[in-house]
């Protein structure tokens, strides 16, 4: 009898030590192949969230292929954004590196100077524009940069705020499927597909903004902050005033601007102020204080510049951010 129980005992250990080494083999495996999996993956690094969109929309279902990054994903102003160590680490080894390529990017040709990976293919967004990139431009009322903030350069200040324009981003778009396009041709007629499809989603928006705009009451909007949507008031041929252009990094309006703006939304019955920044209405509220009727509102819409992680994770995309600005400049032009 003990000898059965014994020889009971070393069959279940011997079969259990059998079974912990195929999970472990196992295991080792499973690792191995996630390894190999993200070793393989091509690597692409966007600096701002729109191109990055752009690219999982175009990647579609061929997104897990590639290891994407986002270099802007805590919120900060893209203006003022430096890159970390890490950050240059990720776009020293990558396939593709996207940029807007403005006054913004001026550290990037230094990093791609020492960068590991000579083959990597870099997109330049406003070279991709082309003859649809505009110049920054100060118009009247708007404070004029300090000498603090004055830059030297060499050359007109353009303006970075491309992917406000529905049009440039069919534009963008079609630059970014060529870029995976050349990378893997064995995919190419996938993003031709997604590009496409993409694309008329894009057009249908554009159609939508152009129906708003038509039947609005005014055509003028008027913006107690920074003002990065030329792009857009272009496409439509909508008027503006801003208390500063669109690049620059005042947060102080001087007496004879916000008299100048208060003058405005009087003269022209104008029923709200725009801000690009919900936590900074300082200047929208001193013109609106400055009205007789002080009964204007103050109106956010999203410059889409500022995106965090928390906002991709909620669902943030490009078309809802555009769509929810639609329905903020719909009220503001009726």
């Amino acid at each position: 009898m003990k000898k059965w129980i014994v020889k009971r005992t070393c069959f279940v250990l011997f079969f259990l030590t059998v079974l912990l080494c195929g999970i472990l083999s196992g295991c080792r495996k499973n690792g191995t192949h996630q390894e190999e999996m993200v070793h393989s993956q091509k690597k692409i690094v966007s600096t701002v969230f729109p191109p990055y969109e752009w690219v999982r929309e175009i990647t579609g279902n061929k997104a897990e292929e590639y290891d994407m990054t986002l270099l802007l994903d805590s919120g900060v102003d893209f203006h003022s954004y430096q890159p970390t160590t890490e950050d240059i680490a990720k776009i020293s080894v990558c396939d593709l590196f996207i940029y807007v390529g403005g006054e913004s990017d001026e550290w990037v040709e230094e990093v791609l100077k020492g960068a590991k990976n000579k083959d990597m293919h870099v997109l330049n967004l406003l070279d991709a524009l082309g003859g649809q990139a505009k110049e920054e431009e100060v118009i009247e009322g708007m404070e004029e940069e300090s000498k603090e903030h004055e830059h030297e350069e060499e050359g007109p200040r353009m303006d970075e705020h491309i992917w406000l324009s529905l049009k440039n981003a069919q534009t963008l778009t079609r630059a970014i499927k060529q870029e995976l396009q050349n990378m893997d041709s064995e995919n190419a007629q996938v993003y031709e597909e997604n590009y496409q499809n993409y694309e008329r989603k894009l057009q249908e928006l554009d159609e939508k903004y152009k129906e708003v705009v038509n039947s609005g009451k005014r055509r003028v909007v008027l913006f107690g902050d920074r003002f990065p949507f030329r792009y857009l008031v272009d496409d439509y041929e909508l008027d503006y005033y801003a208390a500063f252009p669109g690049c620059s990094a005042e947060t102080e309006a001087s007496f004879e601007t916000i008299a100048f703006l208060s003058g405005k939304l009087e003269e022209l019955e104008l029923p709200s102020v725009f801000v690009i920044e919900r936590w900074d209405t300082k200047v929208a509220q001193t013109v609106i204080d400055n009205t007789r009727s002080k009964d204007q509102k103050i109106l956010y819409i999203d410059s889409l510049q500022s995106v965090t992680s928390k906002d991709l994770e909620e669902g943030y995309t490009y078309l809802s951010a555009m769509e929810k600005n639609l329905e903020v400049l719909k009220q503001a032009l009726n």
